[in-house]
């Protein structure tokens, strides 16, 4: 153990004749605590928020989506999908026919999306079809239409597994009458919860032949869904795919539909990050108040040191070290602090908020390796440099004038 180590380390555990110096650094201690402890807190909930509502939207949506610009709908889909699967990173490829209905149910009516899909296909990329709240998905081939709902959706019509609703369609047809929209009648087959409210309280599901028939769009559908490896390279993999794409398609990544909603995390994100910083400057401060006190309690100990052939370099390493033990010590508390509470609020769901709103039940605290790393690492470089002054004021004693009336 070097001898500037064992002089910071009793300096800043042993018994003082100033108390007031000990007091002030457990407070430098305390702010570095609860400064990286509110970083991680705030870093953790923006980060779980973003990716929890990130999770859902894309579990309801896709990563690509492939759309028709004439309003026909794609046509020879089956040879676009076969295209689109060949290119490098694409997992998946299904086709979606889908427009706005009124669906009656024996509660009462609501507008809703109605979606046409192929169940077989979409089974292998959605995880929420696999594991469905209520019944079954519904089976192509059965007598009576069936109808899969999102859970919102069923209980704002007051409709469960079984029930008979009523879809009207805005495609209308020609009657004797006049032009009508098209009814349906469907049973209930299942509920479905993909825990993202917006898309289970206005999306029901049908098979896509029934759809297409619903619609009049006979062997088109309005988008080609496309699920990629990697969603953070779909603007790359967009372009790859656009190359097979016919010319009256467009595509648009899950990136450009949710732009302003990521944007918005990620600036608030940001300034968390600054202004939260500001408590770790202010204990930053306290740092230095009490090595600058520290060293005007101890110019005798630092004349008779340098007296014995410590250099300016080695009293500036022992307040250097006594510096860094505060912010090692503070950091090292606060990290774990805020850990604790990341885990207690994630396993007993301590901060409950509206899922109509939100989009989620809880808050979900989640803590990034590299956020952690940037948190632990600038804690540590402000608590270093706010030594720098009192270390080289230290240096700069005189030991003549320090042992003169010694």
């Amino acid at each position: 153990m070097s001898y500037e180590w064992f002089v910071a380390k009793r300096y800043l555990t042993a018994r003082r004749k100033q108390a007031f110096i000990s007091v002030i650094t457990s407070i430098s201690i305390l702010g570095i605590t609860i400064g990286v402890m509110a970083l991680i807190i705030a870093i953790a909930l923006i980060t779980g928020f973003q990716n929890d509502v990130q999770d859902k939207i894309l579990g309801s949506t896709s990563h690509i989506m492939i759309s028709d610009m004439s309003g026909e709908g794609i046509s020879d889909f089956s040879e676009l999908i076969s295209s689109i699967k060949n290119v490098e990173g694409v997992i998946g490829a299904t086709p979606v026919v889908y427009d706005t209905v009124l669906l009656q149910g024996p509660y009462k009516s609501a507008g809703g999306i109605l979606r046409g899909v192929d169940f077989e296909l979409e089974r292998e990329t959605s995880p929420w079809l696999q594991d469905l709240e209520f019944g079954r998905i519904p089976e192509p081939e059965a007598k009576r239409g069936e109808i899969l709902l999102g859970k919102d959706m069923a209980f704002n019509i007051g409709a469960s597994v079984g029930d008979v609703i009523t879809v009207l369609s805005l495609s209308s047809r020609l009657t004797p009458l006049g032009i009508s929209p098209k009814i349906k009648r469907l049973k209930v087959s299942g509920i479905f919860t993909t825990g993202l409210y917006e898309f289970d309280y206005s999306t029901a599901m049908i098979p896509l032949k029934k759809a297409q028939e619903i619609f009049n769009l006979g062997e088109n559908v309005n988008l080609v869904q496309v699920r990629i490896e990697d969603i953070f390279l779909a603007s790359e993999l967009k372009e790859k795919i656009k190359e097979v794409l016919p010319a009256e398609t467009y595509a648009t990544t899950w990136m450009e539909m949710n732009k302003p909603l990521f944007s918005a995390l990620k600036l608030e994100k940001k300034l968390m990050f600054l202004t939260i910083t500001l408590i770790v400057l202010v204990a930053a401060l306290n740092i230095i108040a009490t090595l600058i006190l520290m060293v005007m309690e101890k110019t005798r100990d630092i004349g008779i040191l340098k007296a014995m052939g410590a250099t300016s370099r080695g009293i500036r390493k022992i307040f250097f070290f006594q510096g860094a033990m505060i912010g090692i010590f503070g950091t090292g508390i606060g990290t774990g602090l805020g850990l604790t509470w990341c885990w207690l609020a994630n396993t007993f769901e301590l901060i409950k908020v509206p899922a109509d709103i939100y989009q989620i039940a809880f808050v979900p605290f989640r803590i990034g390796i590299l956020d952690l790393f940037i948190i632990i690492t600038v804690t540590l470089l402000i608590s270093f440099l706010s030594t720098l002054f009192p270390a080289h004021r230290a240096s700069r004693i005189d030991p003549v004038k320090a042992l003169k009336y010694e």
